[in-house]
């Protein structure tokens, strides 16, 4: 069983990073600076929310996909997509899941960007079990789903709305304005009344004063914070 994902940006191919965001923006937010940066060392990277965000208070769906479209182009990406789950209920299901895994199997990304899971937001934390589920169902040659199996080399968790403890610091000092302008594109969201403390016109005040913290723990100016799920190996020659 297999469920469709829709293109809205680029074109399906296989990516070397895929972000995946439970709504739209999540992954400017959480993790813009880092696929900027891969963008322009010339990685193929992509996003793949898993609503439309159809529950928000502020935009409508239609709005806020043509903001991500608008988004994209400023992030670089080489595709775009949207599961279509339903807002509100990203959880750890079977039908959620192979929808999921089919769309891994499609584009294929050597590198998945997932919500960290101590995130507050249900969806946030719920988006990752379901990603759990899905990257051991895309690994199965037996699983009832289009396309050939496929096995992800690397997850890394990216910060929402809760501290977490960083096990990977990115600089992205040099692309801060795209990240900024990247996040603003999605206007709906980040004008008019504050609803909360992620929908508000103070959101890159806010998500600067984070990476400002996180840059500081690596004696630079800026970084992104990332979780990872299993221990990296590092060349100490490197350090």
């Amino acid at each position: 069983m297999s469920g469709p994902f829709r293109t809205v940006y680029g074109t399906v191919q296989p990516l070397d990073w895929l972000c995946l965001a439970p709504h739209p923006d999540d992954a400017e937010i959480g993790a813009g600076g880092t696929l900027i940066r891969l963008a322009r060392e010339g990685r193929t990277v992509g996003i793949l929310e898993l609503s439309r965000g159809e529950r928000g208070t502020q935009g409508t769906p239609e709005e806020r996909e043509a903001e991500c479209v608008a988004a994209a182009g400023i992030l670089g990406l080489a595709w775009r997509g949207q599961l279509g789950l339903p807002d509100g209920e990203l959880v750890d299901t079977p039908r959620g899941a192979a929808a999921l895994a089919a769309a891994l199997r499609a584009v294929r990304p050597r590198v998945l960007v997932v919500p960290h899971d101590q995130d507050r937001h249900p969806d946030h934390f719920g988006s990752f079990h379901l990603a759990r589920r899905a990257l051991h169902l895309a690994a199965l040659r037996k699983a009832d789903l289009d396309g050939e199996p496929h096995r992800v080399s690397r997850v890394l968790l990216y910060q929402g709305n809760a501290d977490i403890r960083a096990d990977l610091l990115v600089d992205v000092e040099s692309v801060l304005p795209d990240w900024e302008a990247a996040i603003r594109a999605h206007t709906s969201q980040f004008t008019g009344a504050h609803v909360s403390e992620t929908v508000t016109p103070e959101i890159v005040e806010r998500r600067r004063a984070r990476l400002m913290y996180w840059g500081t723990m690596a004696r630079i100016r800026y970084a992104e914070a990332f979780g990872t799920t299993e221990p990296l190996l590092v060349d100490p020659a490197t350090l």
